[in-house]
Order: structure tokens, then C-alpha cells, then sequence
């Protein structure tokens, strides 16, 4: 709570403004009803005529306050509650931002989905509902109090009894309501993965016919949200008819005993009035009162999540004093030293004791089964995740003491799956250098082999690409990514599995053209095939997360069994001599 107060300092002066238009409205509705007991007693039963003119004037100016008061208050809470919102929305996405692949893997993307977007809105529909109400409900609870005691102090007596009942109902029911609004976030979480799941993987889905299926799934995930939501509701619903059930009793008693007190002669017809419209204002304080009862504990359930994204801290971070790198043609670009690494809760390595050295000008190929690690391998480079044991180096400097946006500008990543932005095809290769010209943006398409079809568009390089590049075919995706890569010019190109969607032919022209221009920089190169990787100056064989073999094509086909299987599957004698 104190990290979102914090957050408000910006606008301390809007919420005190706020308050202030709050208390001015408050005390021009506590005191209309002597405004109107004054016209009773005085004005008709006297049948004063200018008196009930004049202090009906005075009720219309006392109204108009109130009602000034109350929309300008209103439109500014809503101002502060919208601007926390963004900048609390800011500062969660800043700092997921930072996050390693861990973190992700521990919250969940549905879940930091919603806690980005459903949980702060909460936090601003309580905080529009706290500046109005927070001063608003005990203002009027204890303004009404004394008027009403200045009134009639015996007849007030009532409030000992009435107070009490409200607050216990408004206790009994938050005691059950209140746990459920966190169990309800979380099937909220629920829902969103089923839904995200559904919608990104739509042409698996209808492929398999399994739409029945995933019907069935997200009917359960929605139900499961829509009951607990219905018990949460039908415990808040009992609120109000308790609420105007007391209110009601409250009113008749006051009735009852003050026509008591008018024939003795203790209190006035207009007095009585005045009392009623009092006790109105206590007891609907006590209503605003169990509304921001409702709604906070669901913003404690949001805050204590949005928290739980603030407090995690990433397990990469940049060290206190990092080191630069220089670059230096004789120095080895890429070295990894008896590198290990697990991943969270693993009780086997999937890397074990890799170590190898890549100098510029070299294409090294990895080459291995599935779930050899090839991939794993690739991802410690860019620190997406850190290695367990070992240390891997980049022209001499341990990756762990360079800033991390120093490290990847030596890097050209290319992912195993071809991941494209909504925007146009320039922007999606720009976003690899964001000040790329015209022309650097060409010449890396014509590298990548994407120039022909880019050109065939009607729009050329300003063709937009729809999310997630569904208006592309997966060849063009992966020529698209290596033009990405390529217009960054590295020191260090990482292709993990980027060429399995091209025909041979393209791969072909692809990974020549990629010779003569990867000269000065290194080439780290994740395929599946043979013919992609048999070319390369040394092949890395991974076998179960192990190095069972480093060579190029000739030597590893005489001394590893591995590289033979592999290349056996894949290619007749002819083709692998």
C-alpha cells in the first residue's frame, strides 16, 4: 500500500482539492435539513410567507454549492484515478520488462496479462470511489450525529442501537465475501490462459477438430469464474436490503417516539423532519461505508498481485561495475568454458561441461536430436537465461559482467520461431537497427533471400504485416527475422533452427549469400539438417545436453557415431561423402 501511495504524490494537490470540494458539498447537504426544519416551524406554521421565499432562496444557493461541488469533484477523482492507473500500468510493464525468462515462467503471461490490465483497474475504481467517499461517509456520519443530537439528544439514543446492527452486518458478510475476490483474480488468470491459448494456437485447434473440445475447456474456466463470482455477489447483494431493512426500522422508531416528543411538547413537526432526513444521512454514510468495504478488499487482492510483480526481482541483472568489451580481431568473439546449466526445479543439467571457442570469420554449426539442448545453448548467449556453473565470454569479458544492452548490440539473434510486429515489413527489419537507411534495409532483405517477395507486393516495404505476421507464410517469416538480424551488423549472428521453413534451394542461396557477409563476424548456426550445418568450419554434436563431438563434416563422419546417425537419416552415401 505504501508503494501506491507513493504513486499519488503527483497529484496530492488534485486529491486535497478533491477533499475539499468534498467537504464544502458534505456540509451544504448537512445543512439543508434545517434550512427546510426553519421553513416548517417558522415559515408555515406561522404562514410567513417572505420567510419561506427568502429561506427557500437560501436552500437553492445551499443545493447549487452542493451540486457544483460534487461534479467537479467528480471529474477530478476521475483524472487522479485514470492517471495512477497509467502510471502504475507504466511501471509494471517497465518492470517486466527487465525480467528474465524465469520470471516469466513463474508468473505467467495470462497472468501478467491480467494483473497489467484487470487488477489496476480496480485499484482505479476503489481509488475514484475512496477520494469521493473516504471523507465524504465519516464527514456526514458525524455531521449528521451532532445535528441530529442538537435536535433532539433523547430521540438520538436510537443510533446506539442502530449503528451497532449496521456494522456487524456489514462485518458478517465481509468476513465470507471478502477471500473470495482473490480466489475470483485467479480464475480470472484461468480464464485468460484458456483464451490466449485458444486464440494463438486457432489453426492447431481446427486442424485436429478439437473446437468441441476447447469449448468444453473455456465453458469450465468461465463457469468456474461466473460461480464464484455469483457467491460473491449473492453475499454483497444481502448488504443492501439489510442496509434499508435497518434503515427503515430506524425511520419508523424515529417517527414513532418523535410524534411522542411533538405532543409533550419537546420537539417540533419541523424538528422531526430535520431528524429523519439526519438519520437518512447517518445510516446511507453507513452504506458508502460497506461499498468501499466491498471494493477495497478486491483491491487488496490486486495490490498484493501487482505487488508480487514488483517486488519479484529479476535473477539477471547488470553487475555494479560492468565491463566494457573492445573489439579486437585477434581476441576469440564467443568462448564458452564448462558451461552447465539446469533449469529452475531440473534435477538433471540440460547442458553438461560444453566448452568450445568461436572466432570471427567462423561459422559453428550445433547440430544434435531433439532436446539435446541446442536451443538451451543458444539462449545463455543473450542472457536470457544465466549459466549454473561455467562462464561464457565474449571478446574476453565474462557476458555476466557486461551491462545486458551492451551485450546484445553484439548480437544478431534470430529465434527459432519467427516472430513478427504489427507494422510494415521496413519497421519489422528496422526494428533489428532502428536508424537503418533505406538502402541497409534492402541490402539485408536481399541477403536474407525476402527481397523478391517483398518487391511482388503491391505496397513493397511498407506492405503492413498483421499481428503476428499471419498474412505471411512461415518462409517468409524466417527470411524476414534473418533480414532483422542481418541489418544490425554484429559481431555475433545466433541462427537457432532459422532456416527450417525454406525450401533447399533458398537455404542454399541463403547461406552463401551469409558467407560473404558474416566475413568479420562470427556465425552461431542451431539446424536441423545436415545439408545446412555440413558446410560450417566446425560442428558442435549434442547429444542428451553433452558434447559428444566437434569437427567439420569430413573428420566427424570418421570418429563420431552421433553425427553419423544423424547424417545417415537424413542424406544416401553419396549425398554424405
Amino acid at each position: 500500500m505504501t508503494r501506491m501511495l507513493r504513486l499519488l504524490r503527483p497529484y496530492y494537490g488534485a486529491a486535497i482539492f478533491i477533499l475539499f470540494l468534498t467537504f464544502v458539498q458534505t456540509m451544504s447537504e448537512l445543512y439543508l435539513p434545517t434550512l427546510m426544519a426553519d421553513i416548517v416551524d417558522t415559515g408555515i406554521v406561522s404562514g410567513n410567507i417572505p420567510y419561506i421565499w427568502n429561506i427557500g432562496f437560501y436552500m437553492l444557493i445551499v443545493a447549487a454549492i452542493g451540486m457544483i461541488c460534487s461534479i467537479f469533484a467528480s471529474f477530478f477523482s476521475a483524472r487522479v484515478a485514470l492517471g495512477f492507473g497509467r502510471d502504475l500500468r507504466s511501471r509494471v510493464f517497465a518492470h517486466v520488462e527487465h525480467f528474465s525468462l524465469q520470471e516469466f515462467d513463474t508468473i505467467g503471461t495470462a497472468s501478467l496479462i491480467t494483473r497489467t490490465t484487470n487488477d489496476i483497474t480496480q485499484l482505479q475504481q476503489v481509488l475514484t470511489m475512496m477520494l469521493r467517499m473516504m471523507l465524504m461517509a465519516p464527514l456526514m456520519m458525524l455531521g449528521g450525529i451532532i445535528m441530529a443530537v442538537s435536535k433532539q439528544g433523547q430521540l438520538s439514543l436510537i443510533f446506539i442501537v442502530a449503528i451497532p446492527l449496521l456494522g456487524l452486518a456489514i462485518w458478517l458478510i465481509g468476513r465470507r465475501g471478502f477471500p473470495l475476490f482473490k480466489v475470483m483474480q485467479q480464475k480470472l488468470d484461468r480464464l485468460n490462459m484458456v483464451i490466449r491459448e485458444n486464440l494463438t494456437g486457432i489453426r492447431v485447434i481446427r486442424a485436429f477438430n478439437r473446437d468441441r473440445y476447447e469449448n468444453t475447456r473455456f465453458d469450465g474456466a468461465s463457469r468456474d469464474l461466473a460461480d464464484t463470482a455469483i457467491r460473491v455477489n449473492k453475499l454483497m447483494a444481502l448488504m443492501m436490503p439489510m442496509m434499508m431493512l435497518i434503515l427503515d426500522l430506524v425511520i419508523i422508531a424515529i417517527v414513532w417516539f418523535g410524534s411522542m416528543e411533538i405532543d409533550y411538547g419537546r420537539m417540533q413537526v419541523g424538528d422531526l423532519m430535520a431528524f429523519v432526513q439526519y438519520a437518512t444521512q447517518i445510516l446511507f454514510s453507513f452504506l458508502m461505508l460497506s461499498a468501499i468495504f466491498i471494493m477495497v478488499p478486491r483491491a487488496s487482492a490486486s495490490i498484493t498481485r501487482i505487488n508480487e510483480v514488483l517486488d519479484m526481482q529479476p535473477d539477471i541483472v547488470d553487475p555494479a561495475q560492468p565491463i566494457a568489451t573492445e573489439s579486437d580481431t585477434g581476441a576469440a568473439v564467443l568462448e564458452f568454458r564448462d558451461v552447465e546449466f539446469y533449469y529452475p526445479g531440473a534435477e538433471q543439467p540440460a547442458l553438461r561441461r560444453i566448452s568450445f571457442t568461436a572466432k570471427r570469420g567462423e561459422v559453428i554449426a550445433i547440430i544434435g536430436g531433439t532436446g539435446s539442448g541446442k536451443s538451451t545453448l543458444v539462449n545463455l548467449i543473450p542472457r536470457f537465461y544465466d549459466v549454473s556453473d561455467g562462464s561464457i565470454l565474449i571478446n574476453g569479458v565474462d557476458i555476466r559482467n557486461m551491462q545486458q544492452t551492451e551485450l546484445r548490440q553484439h548480437i544478431g539473434y534470430v529465434p527459432q520461431k519467427a516472430l513478427l510486429f504489427t507494422g510494415t515489413i521496413a519497421d519489422n527489419i528496422r526494428y533489428g537497427h532502428s536508424e537503418a537507411t533505406v538502402e541497409e534495409i534492402r541490402h539485408a532483405a536481399v541477403i536474407a533471400q525476402a527481397d523478391d517477395f517483398i518487391s511482388a507486393m503491391p505496397d513493397g516495404y511498407q506492405a503492413m504485416i498483421a499481428q503476428g505476421g499471419t498474412n505471411v507464410s512461415g518462409g517468409q517469416k524466417q527470411r524476414l527475422s534473418i533480414a532483422r538480424a542481418l541489418v544490425r551488423r554484429p559481431e555475433l549472428y545466433i541462427f537457432d533452427d532459422s532456416f527450417s521453413a525454406l525450401d533447399f534451394k533458398t537455404d542454399a542461396r541463403l547461406r552463401a549469400a551469409l558467407k560473404a557477409e558474416t566475413t568479420h563476424s562470427t556465425v552461431l548456426m542451431v539446424a536441423q539438417r545436415v545439408s545446412t550445418v555440413r558446410d560450417a568450419d566446425r560442428i558442435i554434436v549434442l547429444d542428451d545436453g553433452g558434447m559428444v563431438g566437434m569437427g567439420n563434416h569430413h573428420e566427424l563422419m570418421e570418429h563420431s557415431d552421433v553425427y553419423r546417425e544423424i547424417v545417415s537419416s537424413q542424406l544416401s552415401e553419396e549425398e554424405s561423402a
